[in-house]
């Protein structure tokens, strides 16, 4: 079973994509329980995606450091014409590769399981609007042929479903990340490459959240750039606002951007 990326949409491609899109005001049926026989049948030989806000997430409740959940727990890998790596959370090598975090009583890290599995079988994406400039979440529902969910007898809406899931921070965090991943379409690197320096800076102000920090705070990077006393507080504590920051960052370092956060000294 194959799951794909959150990534922009665009007008030509709406018609084009698999499932049914989802207006905000649309109901649908589904519901997963551990007595339908498809149960955790969808947790086997994936490309589950993962965006800095799942890693975030998932190496606190594994109570490790970013960089050794990066080593341990995911591959990279920069397809043929992109110019950011894609991270992939790694299968069990055993039979049907499960999720390495998939048990007998069910996920072992469910309270901070990915965005992909926390709206499984809803997919969301980013629709640009050029004319406006503003960025929008699109939702599709795609369930494989083998679930079993949209046969139960529970009907909501994609806001419910997300309230039900508690993936509102997800689906907030990620819509920020998609905006980011978008600037991404062209190349950026130069001479420097993919695996540049820069490139590298890019990754760990991303994915790397506890490097990030490290960087922001035991470096000269507070002298060179100057950020609000209230939220170089704030960064030292809070991984989301360190997170969003470290998007901003890269749209400064990468881009030459304008922000309203950090301006050279």
């Amino acid at each position: 079973m194959d799951k794909i990326e959150m990534k922009y949409i665009h007008d030509t491609d709406m018609h084009q994509l698999e499932g049914t899109r989802i207006a905000p005001s649309q109901n649908f049926a589904f519901r997963c329980r551990p007595t339908l026989e498809c149960f955790n049948r969808c947790c086997h030989n994936l490309n589950l995606f993962l965006y800095p806000f799942d890693v975030l997430r998932l190496r606190k409740a594994l109570g490790i450091s970013s960089d050794v959940f990066i080593e341990q727990y995911v591959d990279i890998v920069l397809r043929p014409g992109h110019f950011f790596p894609e991270v992939l959370l790694r299968m069990a090598d055993t039979q049907g590769q499960p999720c390495i975090f998939l048990t007998p009583d069910g996920c072992r890290v469910y309270a901070d399981r990915p965005h992909t599995c926390r709206l499984f079988p809803v997919e969301q994406g980013a629709y640009y609007d050029a004319a406006t400039g503003n960025t929008a979440a699109v939702h599709y529902f795609r369930p494989p042929d083998f679930c079993m969910g949209p046969t139960e007898p529970h009907t909501l809406n994609i806001e419910t479903y997300i309230r039900e899931q508690d993936a509102r921070d997800y689906c907030a965090m990620n819509l920020a990340w998609a905006q980011l991943r978008r600037l991404f379409e062209n190349d950026p690197w130069g001479e420097q490459g993919p695996q540049g320096p820069k490139a590298r800076m890019a990754f760990m102000a991303t994915y790397n959240i506890d490097l990030f920090r490290d960087f922001v705070f035991n470096s000269s990077y507070l002298k060179r750039y100057k950020v609000a006393p209230t939220l170089v507080k704030k960064l030292r504590t809070d991984d989301a606002a360190l997170l969003l920051f470290g998007f901003e960052w890269v749209k400064v370092f990468v881009w030459g951007l304008r922000s309203r956060q950090l301006q050279s000294r």
